[in-house]
């Protein structure tokens, strides 16, 4: 396709050329995110994850507004959504798969008492972090879950390398500050 917002165009037609243009052209970009996400321990569940994103790309162009740049965006947030989504489920599984077995290896109420204080402290910075500005709770899921470089960060959401490294900075201080003042009223 000689203009490229065109084969945007024929995605919301249904035109099945413009899903081969997406699928080769977007394919390596969707495949590193979900690589990412599910990592090795769910290898077999990327091919799944990318499909599923390609269909969801297919069902909801109609709904997508912008350009070329923005449709990067838009397929990639698609794509880190459905892996987490992917993950969230796989893991969950593999939880009730193991649940009998994995509460044997507590060996005693000390790692038990570490494990449950491991488990609030996460849930309180992602608490933190879903206090956060979209952009920079973007910005900390692509760096610390998605492992992420900080020129990728900014590939994805059309900014500066130096806007993302200013962005994790800010976030990091009030992260620490939120912990910090949740910390004095406990």
């Amino acid at each position: 396709m000689r203009n490229p917002n065109q084969f945007i165009i024929r995605l919301k037609k249904h035109k099945e050329d413009a899903l081969e243009y997406v699928i080769d052209e977007y394919m390596p970009f969707v495949k590193a995110i979900a690589i990412k996400i599910l990592s090795y321990q769910h290898s077999n569940a990327v091919d799944e994850c990318v499909n599923d994103v390609f269909l969801s790309v297919w069902q909801n162009a109609h709904q997508f507004e912008g350009d070329a740049a923005d449709f990067k965006k838009w397929i990639g947030m698609i794509t880190k959504y459905k892996a987490i989504d992917l993950y969230r489920q796989l893991e969950k599984q593999h939880e009730r798969e193991e649940g009998p077995v994995a509460l044997e290896t507590v060996k005693t109420g000390q790692d038990l008492q570490q494990q449950v204080l491991g488990t609030e402290e996460k849930n309180e910075l992602l608490f933190a972090i879903g206090q956060l500005d979209v952009i920079d709770r973007d910005i900390f899921m692509m760096k610390y879950f998605m492992e992420l470089s900080n020129s990728e960060i900014a590939d994805a959401l059309g900014l500066t390398k130096a806007a993302v490294d200013n962005r994790l900075y800010r976030g990091k201080k009030k992260l620490a500050a939120t912990i910090q003042l949740k910390e004095r009223f406990v």
